[in-house]
């Protein structure tokens, strides 16, 4: 038995909030390809990380963009 291989991406933001972290995680919990989210209020870089097995970071980037947020990929 084999599970599906699921990425970790880890995005910086600035969904510093919990208002602005509301607001995307309702964009996030709808994404048929996103298996979990979280982000870490408490860090300097409101670190998004995201699971999925098949999202690219430029899919998240621009998911997250397109709700008015900042987001790039932390090299890891």
């Amino acid at each position: 038995m084999c599970d599906q291989i699921k990425n970790i991406l880890i995005f910086k933001t600035d969904i510093a909030t919990a208002e602005a972290r509301h607001s995307a995680g309702k964009i996030l919990d709808a994404h048929m390809l996103i298996q979990d989210w979280n982000i870490d209020l408490d860090d300097e870089d409101y670190v998004l990380r995201v699971i999925s097995s098949e999202l690219t970071p430029q899919d998240v980037i621009l998911t997250i963009n397109n709700c008015g947020f900042f987001c790039e990929e932390l090299a890891g």
